[in-house]
């Protein structure tokens, strides 16, 4: 497996919003509810020393044919907390739309899922962030954007204290950096060719030349 093919199957953290459902209250359910992913909306992943943006475009059609097969809803991502709902009970419903993927989530009625449910009802939590794979992607060096053709699995959705930002910067760096890597392995090879050329058509110039002084 290549460097770059590891960075893509890491596992990466990218952050939403996550807010109580219209009808949690008639219903007397704790349901939360949010876009998880965004489609063709590009997102700032991390900003270099010279103010540079590079960003990240999760294209249209980028989970068709993902594994959503178990995926759980936690809080902030912690295998340590019980997990609040989950789409192998139905109890996390996942809706792939025209916009993005939209996640719906009855949260269990344990003293957790209590204590969360009144932290996003007063605004203390209004982030979730959500945990996946790449299967394919490409990349616009002039745009420094990142396209996500193929997410290969989505492993949780969570709410989260604080959007993981730092988490999203190390993947963020550790792809561009290749691409940067890459881009200058090309310069270079680019500038090699360029300077043989050079030596090759000298060389021809001075066969030309010394050609010419022996017919003379």
């Amino acid at each position: 497996m290549t460097t770059k093919e590891k960075v893509k199957r890491e596992k990466q953290l990218r952050q939403m919003e996550v807010r109580l459902a219209d009808d949690a209250v008639e219903q007397d359910k704790m349901i939360v509810e949010g876009y998880a992913v965004r489609f063709n909306d590009p997102a700032v992943l991390w900003t270099d020393e010279f103010g540079n943006e590079y960003k990240e475009i999760i294209a249209r059609g980028a989970l068709d044919g993902a594994d959503l097969s178990d995926v759980p809803f936690k809080y902030n991502h912690s295998n340590e907390t019980m997990i609040m709902a989950r789409t192998r009970n139905n109890t996390l419903q996942l809706t792939i739309d025209e916009f993005g993927l939209f996640i719906r989530a009855e949260l269990a009625d344990t003293s957790t899922g209590r204590d969360l449910y009144t932290l996003i009802k007063r605004g203390d939590i209004d982030k979730m962030s959500f945990a996946f794979t790449v299967l394919e992607d490409t990349y616009d060096r002039d745009a420094r954007t990142r396209t996500i053709n193929k997410i290969d699995k989505l492993f949780d959705v969570a709410a989260v204290d604080f959007p993981a930002y730092e988490s999203t910067s190390i993947s963020a760096r550790s792809f561009f950096e290749l691409e940067r890597e890459k881009e200058e392995a090309l310069e270079r090879d680019a500038e090699s060719k360029r300077q043989l050329d050079i030596q090759q058509r000298e060389k021809l110039k001075l066969k030309l030349k010394l050609g010419g002084l022996e017919h003379e």
